[in-house]
């Protein structure tokens, strides 16, 4: 039996998939492992994810220079041993040891195991200086009376969110919500869900919940939303699939914020994989049509598969790209009373739940983002009908995506203009008649909201 623990390896492997650019999602789900390892896995592969900047900082003062490819897997190697030391209860001689042999066995014949040794031992050791350190920088980022520059930067090393983001935050925000919104990110998110209210109220799901001895509660805002306390997994929770999807609050407030009404014809233009889509179909119970489009047959398939399992039959799920100039399906002129675009995007919304994605966007990767949302907008906007509304939302932090996008949109569309007549459940997240929500604001999502009305006329 290897002394190092599978789940290590694992957890190094998922790294490295995720580094070449698989999802955590997608690199963790098909894994099949026990519930006591999936624990593990996830804690190492999120909390290295969360934190690499930082740790990074903490390592460079055992190591003349960081690998120049962050890509190897000896510096996630070292990453994960020295987060064991700091943010577990794994004993700081079992990290030296488990990273060890996982050096040795994950590059046979040709690892660093004698690199990953010293380089340990010496934080276990000088463990003290380190928390000396971390301390230092978590001073400095709330430090009003630091220079800017210097306060920007600690923030950004403290709690490893790129520089650019945290000036860009700092500015709209100001320092204290920048660092509050990327400390936001670095928190495990809770399991949120929404219960299919044509199968079950939520206080009956509740319930159920109760009599399995998990502790859960109802959403603040959302009428349909469940929180659930504590660490439990969807995986855990099969009794209650035909009943609930795994959806976020701000998630669920975009269909509300849709307002479908029973026989009406629908358009969700990204849809996969059919949160959105199931919850429009149970607030028109179930009745009128509902067309559902993504560009990927597997995500399309994801929407039925949700469709399915929620019971739900007026969804046509259908495989589309809305900007090809080959798409036809749902180019009718007028016909659609109301459209979803719940448009791919940075996801910088969403960095609590995929803490990769701050690594992976730019400022320019944003306004290329834009362009692409607006092109979509413009692409959809032909097939409402008069008098119907538009709903654009994005889970991103960023104006490029959002604010921007509308305003760009309404120059060039003079048939429609922004409905600022905000309901009630909505008016805490309004700023000027869009719609946000914040990770450390409302412990929800990031999200923009939009609704757009083609005149009658």
């Amino acid at each position: 039996m290897p002394l190092y623990s599978n789940a290590r390896m694992i957890a190094l492997q998922a790294i490295g998939e995720i580094r070449n650019g698989s999802r955590p999602k997608d690199a963790l789900d098909p894994l099949d492992i026990d519930k006591r390892d999936r624990a593990l896995v996830m804690e190492l592969v999120y909390g290295v994810l969360r934190r690499q900047y930082l740790l990074d900082h903490l390592l460079s003062g055992f190591l003349s220079k960081l690998p120049e490819n962050k890509k190897i897997p000896t510096l996630d190697n070292l990453r994960m041993g020295l987060y064991q030391m700091l943010y577990t209860r794994v004993p700081e001689r079992a990290a030296v040891n488990e990273s060890v042999e996982l050096e040795k066995a994950f590059f046979p014949g040709h690892g660093k195991p004698s690199l990953v040794n010293a380089v340990l031992r010496n934080a276990a050791r000088g463990k003290d200086a380190v928390i000396e350190r971390l301390n230092k920088l978590k001073a400095d980022s709330e430090n009003a009376s630091l220079k800017t520059e210097d306060r920007q930067k600690a923030i950004s090393i403290y709690t490893s969110s790129p520089l650019w983001l945290i000036k860009r935050w700092a500015q709209r925000l100001g320092a204290d919500e920048a660092l509050a919104l990327a400390e936001a990110g670095n928190r495990i998110p809770p399991l949120v869900l929404r219960v299919n209210t044509l199968r079950k109220t939520r206080e009956e799901v509740l319930e159920m919940l109760a009599l399995k001895g998990i502790e859960a509660g109802p959403t603040q805002i959302s009428p349909s939303g469940i929180k659930i306390e504590g660490h439990v997994s969807w995986r855990d929770l099969e009794f209650i699939h035909p009943f609930c999807i795994a959806q976020d609050e701000a998630a669920q407030l975009v269909s509300f914020f849709l307002a479908p009404f029973p026989e009406e014809r629908i358009l969700d233009a990204c849809a996969a994989p059919g949160g959105k889509t199931t919850h429009i179909a149970e607030l028109m119970k179930d009745r009128g049509e509902i067309t559902a489009l993504d560009t990927e047959q597997r995500r399309v398939d994801m929407i039925r598969e949700n469709m399915s399992r929620l019971g739900l039959s007026s969804i046509h799920p259908a495989l589309e790209d809305i900007t090809s100039k080959d798409s036809t399906g749902f180019r009718r002129p007028g016909y659609f009373d109301r459209i979803l675009l719940d448009a791919p995007c940075s996801s910088l919304g969403v960095i609590r739940r995929n803490p990769d994605v701050k690594y992976r966007q730019s400022e320019d990767s944003l306004a290329r983002s834009g362009r692409k949302e607006l092109e979509m907008l413009m692409a959809v906007a032909a097939a409402l009908k008069k008098g119907g509304a538009l709903v654009y939302s994005t889970c991103s932090t960023e104006p490029e995506e959002g604010e921007m996008v509308i305003k760009k949109f309404l120059a060039d569309a003079n048939d429609f203009y922004m409905d600022k007549d905000i309901p009630d459940m909505f008016l805490p997240f309004s700023e000027n008649g869009f719609i946000r929500t914040y990770p450390h604001r409302q412990d929800m999502d990031g999200f923009f909201m939009a609704k757009l009305i083609k005149l009658k006329q």
